[in-house]
């Protein structure tokens, strides 16, 4: 085979880390966080086609469960103290996958880029690759809304995922231009042969989770998705299911619940500290004068 036939070997991932770089966990840590004796701190069912948002203090341990079979839900996360720094849907779907899992993180956006949680543990975390080249626990999408529902089908629909996110954010000083691309957990989904986007039926049973170790104090809101398990979703209501009957959306939508934790003994956590954003302090190249500056060189 001449030298030119020869087959290139894949592309490789575009964001590489040295080693002891914050982009990989370190999983023997995180591994005795998850691990370690838990204190409840509150926990709360999220109903079918609703949302809500609620405060984890750094250092805590967020459980999002689905307590009666499987229920996609849309994912939103900001820095409590200052909800400009929030999460980066884009950036770390290149840092990590499309779709994530254990000792994966969410990182914020510029200028803070820094991870916001770690996964310490994920229930669905064998699932893989299916055989459509579907994964789990979603980058790809983002949360559905009215504005492409109406713009799709000329109906107005007020508990689509993006309108769940608004008014769970309200009651905390944010707005809907404060809501944004999500992580879509529990839901399956991938790109076909054409590059085009596809969601499937969630595979989450009663009593599957994905969990979270909070590396700054947060806000978090969750949305259960209109669509349920996404078996029969469609925009508007009906699609059919996979024996072909005619079913309602709302006929496949369960609650998700919430768990917040502490630990029991802090010793776990003995070494960490909340990372701070990178150091960059180069401007972007431009100079930007502090005030007017007076030519003294005539004064006397």
């Amino acid at each position: 085979m001449a030298a030119a036939d020869k087959p290139h070997p894949p592309p490789q991932p575009a964001y590489h880390a040295t080693p002891g770089s914050i982009l990989h966990a370190d999983r023997g840590f995180y591994d005795g966080i998850s691990r370690a004796e838990r204190v409840p701190i509150f926990s709360f069912t999220l109903p079918v086609r609703s949302g809500r948002a609620w405060k984890v203090p750094s250092g805590h341990i967020v459980r999002i469960s689905t307590p009666e079979g499987p229920q996609v839900g849309d994912l939103n996360i900001w820095n409590l103290d200052n909800p400009r720094e929030r999460f980066w849907a884009a950036r770390t779907r290149q840092l990590h996958a499309s779709h994530v899992s254990t000792y994966d993180r969410l990182w914020s956006c510029l200028p803070y880029l820094r991870p916001m949680v770690t996964i310490i543990d994920d229930s669905l975390s064998d699932y893989g690759v299916d055989r459509y080249g579907g994964r789990c626990h979603d980058l790809l999408g983002t949360r559905c809304d009215p504005y492409v529902n109406t713009m799709l089908t000329g109906d107005s629909y007020d508990f689509h995922c993006h309108s769940n996110l608004t008014r769970a954010v309200i009651p905390y000083g944010l707005t809907e231009f404060d809501v944004h691309d999500v992580l879509n957990v529990f839901q399956v989904t991938g790109l076909n042969a054409d590059g085009k986007y596809f969601m499937e039926a969630s595979p989450a049973k009663k009593g599957d989770y994905i969990e979270f170790f909070a590396e700054q104090s947060l806000l978090m809101a969750l949305s259960t998705c209109p669509g349920g398990d996404l078996s029969t979703w469609g925009w508007g209501e009906g699609g059919a299911g996979e024996e072909g009957e005619k079913k309602s959306m709302l006929d496949c939508c369960r609650p998700l619940k919430v768990d917040v934790f502490s630990l029991a003994d802090q010793s776990v956590l003995e070494g960490w500290t909340r990372i701070e954003p990178p150091t960059y302090r180069g401007r972007h190249g431009m100079t930007i004068p502090e005030g007017e500056i007076r030519d003294t060189s005539n004064a006397r």
